[in-house]
């Protein structure tokens, strides 16, 4: 292994102690610098895991010992951190989603590819050894031919739990674009890229109240559907339904489950990286629970930055990869137009099918690379 791949982290928020955390246990990275508009989030965070050091954005940006720029911003901004970053000739690592509009997250791309720099992009849930097991199956036929697929993630909303919840029901938020990233890039991992949806929305009141902590009892207001449900026509012909809802008291049904000629596979929350697989197949007594048969183990937020140490070191493509980032938007876009226009929406953009993830061997230099 050559020397570790250097980290800066910009935006201090609570997410960023979980990718912390992971760079500071892995040899592959070293975390070197922490900015944020909050001087003194910076200063705790980069004092937790020395030798890191808090520094202005200007500064971190202009770091010879930053190779890859972690954008943990908010949404609004994930376009114009990344591009300074890539400007300024750094790597860029963005938590979910890639941006907020299809057009700048292309430009994005268009603009690191020509400098010969690495954009990816959260979630990176699905290299965990829950996702990686069903993909390992799903390739090796275990349910037979793939048929169609669902996905669902339901709640009665943030505001629940989050003590300031207003961000969750502004645009750019909701639950397709807070949990949709999560659920698609699982439906494009495992059947490959859309090229056609029927989408419909609605919010279930106008309003929200804040049930804790300092503004409990606040009321917010909902400026985007709570509850959206989809059909994806995916380019290998086979078709899945997605639902994501704020709007949900109580439900039973699965987190992903793919339907094959010769069974079904019940694929773990792609909002974790381990979790229960299950298959069925048909002429079976019942479900089986799966041990690990790929993926990372015992792994946090931030794991796509191992991967993708080892892309650069190995000249391969990354799997948490941008071009997959921007279809996934360019699938959360079009679900919206549809649900507007009341019309099937063809998807623009396309992306290729992220190589599967292998169980480390004791040979493996790095977690699961191949």
């Amino acid at each position: 292994m050559g020397r570790p791949l250097n980290i800066g982290i910009i935006g201090a928020g609570t997410i960023s102690r979980r990718y912390a955390r992971t760079i500071a246990d892995r040899p592959e990275l070293n975390l070197t610098a922490v900015a944020d508009l909050v001087e003194d989030r910076a200063t705790e965070l980069a004092a937790a895991y020395p030798p890191a050091t808090a520094r202005s954005v200007g500064e971190l940006l202009s770091s010879d010992d930053v190779d890859v720029v972690v954008n943990l911003t908010i949404p609004a901004a994930h376009t114009g951190v990344s591009m300074a970053a890539l400007r300024a000739g750094k790597h860029v690592y963005v938590e979910k989603p890639l941006a907020l509009d299809v057009a700048e997250a292309g430009a994005v791309l268009d603009f690191a590819e020509g400098r010969g720099l690495r954009v990816a992009c959260a979630p990176d849930t699905v290299l965990g050894t829950g996702f990686q097991t069903a993909r390992h199956l799903l390739d090796a036929g275990a349910v037979g031919d793939a048929v169609a697929a669902t996905a669902f993630w339901t709640s009665p909303g943030h505001e629940t739990w989050h003590p300031d919840p207003a961000f969750y029901y502004q645009p750019g938020a909701g639950p397709l674009f807070d949990m949709g990233p999560y659920y698609l890039t699982a439906l494009i991992s495992l059947l490959g890229p859309v090229e056609q949806v029927f989408g419909a929305g609605s919010r279930a009141t106008d309003t929200r109240t804040v049930g804790s902590g300092p503004r409990q009892g606040d009321r917010v207001p909902v400026e985007v559907d709570t509850h959206v449900s989809a059909l994806l026509r995916h380019e290998s012909g086979l078709v899945s339904t997605l639902m994501v809802s704020f709007d949900v008291a109580a439900s039973r049904l699965p987190r992903i489950e793919v339907y094959g000629t010769a069974g079904t596979l019940s694929v773990p929350d792609p909002n974790a990286f381990e979790g229960s697989c299950e298959l069925w197949r048909s002429g079976s007594d019942g479900w089986v629970e799966q041990h690990p048969q790929a993926g990372a183990p015992d792994t946090e937020r931030g794991y796509g930055l191992v991967d993708l140490a080892d892309a650069l070191a190995h000249d391969r493509e990354h799997r948490a990869s941008g071009r997959l980032a921007l279809h996934v938007l360019d699938v959360m876009r079009s679900v919206l137009t549809s649900n507007e226009t009341g019309s099937g929406v063809r998807v623009a953009s396309t992306c290729a099918r992220p190589p599967a993830l292998p169980l480390p061997t004791a040979a493996d230099g790095l977690v699961g690379t191949t």
